[in-house]
């Protein structure tokens, strides 16, 4: 899951986490025109979660600032899931372009 991480912040209460600039493709991510910030991660989960796992749809929030993207809720598996998912985009440049390049084709705008 990594550069996520998942934490428990009260007993059945998690966060999925991620420091906004610490990834293996933010240069690819500027590169792309975009700003690899907290908003731009919650764009990738939501149309990850839109066309990848639609089954996550619903089961946690999200809360993300400039600085760090947040998703949480009680629905541990559900984070456990979309921090595997993304990983394999914070981690793989090409990955991250296709989802950049496919998103943008249908539309779909970073909020970055």
């Amino acid at each position: 899951m990594r550069p996520l991480k998942l934490i428990e912040t009260d007993a059945g209460k998690y966060s999925l986490l991620l420091n906004a600039g610490t990834t293996d493709v933010d240069q690819v991510v500027s590169e792309l025109g975009h700003e690899p910030n907290g908003y731009f991660w919650e764009g990738v989960a939501r149309f990850l979660v839109a066309h990848e796992a639609p089954g996550l749809d619903g089961r946690f929030r999200y809360d993300p600032e400039g600085g760090m993207f947040c998703a949480y809720g009680t629905d541990r598996a559900a984070l456990e899931e979309l921090g595997t998912v993304m990983a394999g985009v914070a981690t793989d440049a090409d990955r991250v372009r296709h989802l950049v390049r496919s998103a943008e084709a249908e539309g779909f705008e970073f909020d970055d």
